[in-house]
């Protein structure tokens, strides 16, 4: 029979390679423990990796769209409550020009109301949202419009212009007082409409796009989530605005001003039936996005569910095991001391 010898420093080797194994083996449960799930999904799933891969690449796609949804909410939402302040000042603007066709109200009166509907206007429609401007289609950082009243207005001078070109004179001259209601109802149809309605308006009034922004509000889904200024209502409301704000004035004559008067209520009427229409569209284009976030937060849970099933672990067997590895580690740590300190001389001693 042969002995076989055994040093105190091979046991100790062996303790510590023991204790780097069960720290390591800790470390692996306080994360299930903490997360739920298995530390090494590779290790774990084997050749179900490919299919936890997959679910999870699906499911961080599907919380990028439901977070990217709740921005385009918001802003749907600013939009929506601009579009109403819009359609308010339309209103008003409309009463004050109810009140001017039946003779109660003065000139100074009815230009007041149009340069307000037309400030309170460029202010709504300049409005912005985390640096983007709600109502300049996909220009998002170029501000829609500018202050018609201000300095150097290309709108002002363009309205201007027209009206010296087509009549001969300024609206101040004392010859405006001979305009005649066909006059002023030929102005406005042939010239005052192309500025508004025509190329007129992205020339000199607009610098939103036509085109507006499209977003991806599911998997399979786009819609547009925006609205252009370049809207009918709200060129028809500007038009009205800027024709009682400009040319109502004692220069020009009762009748042409009576004519412009009523061309600008019908105007704003139809502008208003124009705001509603957007309001309904807006409207809808917030459903879907909700409709969409709600379907696509219905795929995240099962797709949370899959990836549990397959590297989901029991906290509380995770629990034990770091309870265990724990108490194992501290035991190593106190034999490793008490063998550390072996020594034959303190033994022939």
């Amino acid at each position: 029979m042969k002995a076989t010898g055994v040093s105190s420093a091979a046991v100790s080797n062996a303790l510590r390679y023991q204790q780097a194994k069960m720290q390591a083996d800790l470390i692996n449960a306080t994360k299930e423990s903490q997360t739920g799930k298995v530390a090494d999904v590779g290790l774990a799933l084997g050749n179900r990796t490919s299919q936890a891969v997959t679910f999870q690449r699906d499911l961080d796609r599907l919380n990028g769209i439901v977070d990217s949804n709740a921005l385009v909410a918001a802003r749907l939402t600013s939009t929506q409550d601009s579009l109403s302040q819009l359609s308010t000042t339309a209103q008003k603007f409309l009463s004050a020009l109810t009140t001017g066709v039946s003779g109660d109200a003065s000139t100074n009166i009815l230009r007041t109301a149009g340069s307000t509907a037309l400030q309170q206007m460029t202010g709504i429609l300049n409005t912005s949202v985390n640096g983007e401007y709600l109502f300049a289609g996909t220009n998002t950082d170029v501000k829609p419009m500018d202050d018609f009243s201000a300095a150097g207005s290309p709108a002002k001078a363009a309205f201007d212009t027209a009206f010296t070109s087509y009549f001969g004179f300024t609206q101040t001259d004392p010859a405006a007082a001979n305009i005649t209601s066909a006059q002023m109802d030929d102005f406005i149809t042939t010239t005052v409409e192309p500025q508004f309605l025509g190329a007129g308006w992205q020339a000199n009034w607009s610098s939103a796009t036509d085109d507006q922004i499209t977003t991806r509000i599911s998997l399979n889904e786009t819609t547009q989530t925006s609205v252009s200024a370049n809207e009918q209502g709200i060129r028809k409301l500007a038009m009205a605005a800027a024709m009682v704000s400009t040319l109502v004035t004692g220069n020009i004559s009762q009748a042409a001003q009576s004519t412009l008067i009523d061309r600008a209520q019908k105007m704003v009427g139809e502008a208003i039936g124009g705001l509603t229409q957007v309001q309904s569209e807006t409207g809808l284009a917030q459903q879907r996005v909700t409709d969409a976030s709600d379907r696509m937060k219905t795929q995240v849970d099962l797709f949370e569910k899959h990836i549990l099933d397959l590297e989901g672990v029991d906290p509380a067997e995770a629990a034990t095991r770091v309870a265990d590895l724990t108490q194992h580690i501290e035991t190593s740590f106190a034999l490793t001391a008490r063998i550390q300190q072996l020594s034959l001389l303190n033994y022939l001693t």
